[in-house]
């Protein structure tokens, strides 16, 4: 799918720009303080946490703060007892699926705040279980086709990757959310670079759009994700790459 892979890139690219904003070092020292708070502070030993931390060296967010925010989970934990994980399920431009991942100390406002966002922009909130059956939950690892050959992903399959598809211009290393970490290790030793490597909603169908559509599209989750309380938004649309380059450009 040309949309998903490309928007992947460009959601990376954007997320270094937020980082030097300090917005998303917030979001991720929220999460990384949940995941503690709720499976103890050892990366080792609990994956959300391991997942969490990765993405946060990712954006570059300094050692001092990741610990900071694993030692606030472990500890008193107040503000981790106050947020939980909601997935709110919507409709945007198009008729496209949307999962929005939210991490939330007040259930009421941000389920207000999705929906006037998702009307605001020409989407609608959905019912729990309305669009998440359109999604399987995996590990990517997006790749440079132009970089690499398939060849050299093998040793992703050996380190538990269950499938490699070719999209564009980029490998997807598709694997089970607990082996995301194997295979993305498996990878660095090997010397193969990636352009991203996350756990994220997989659709299983997709729609395609117009760049009209696509436009819409853009500014309704660039509006989800402007939001305190929201950590992904998953979309299930197909649209040519270069459209959505321009568009999210």
């Amino acid at each position: 799918m040309a949309g998903h892979s490309k928007w992947a890139g460009i959601k990376h690219k954007k997320a270094i720009v937020d980082a030097r904003r300090g917005k998303l070092f917030t979001k991720l020292a929220r999460a990384i303080t949940v995941a503690a708070k709720e499976g103890g502070g050892d990366p080792d030993g609990n994956p959300s946490l391991g997942l969490a931390v990765q993405k946060a060296k990712d954006a570059s967010m300094p050692k001092d703060n990741i610990e900071r925010a694993i030692a606030k989970g472990t500890g008193e934990g107040a503000d981790a007892e106050s947020y939980e994980n909601v997935l709110y399920e919507g409709y945007g431009p198009g008729g496209v699926a949307l999962l929005i991942d939210a991490l939330t100390d007040n259930r009421n406002r941000t389920g207000a705040d999705m929906r006037h966002l998702l009307t605001k922009h020409g989407g609608s909130l959905g019912e729990p279980g309305s669009v998440a059956y359109l999604f399987d939950k995996k590990g990517v690892v997006v790749v440079d086709a132009n970089t690499h050959s398939e060849d050299d992903l093998v040793v992703a399959i050996d380190a538990g990757a269950e499938d490699i598809q070719v999209d564009d211009d980029v490998y997807e290393i598709v694997a089970e959310p607990s082996d995301l970490t194997a295979v993305r290790a498996a990878l660095e030793a090997a010397g193969i670079a990636f352009e991203s490597a996350e756990v994220t909603q997989l659709p299983k169908t997709r729609v395609e759009i117009d760049e009209s559509t696509a436009a819409k599209l853009m500014r309704l989750i660039d509006a989800l994700e402007d939001n305190d309380d929201v950590n992904e938004v998953h979309a299930n649309f197909d649209v040519d790459a270069e459209i959505l380059e321009r568009v999210a450009g």
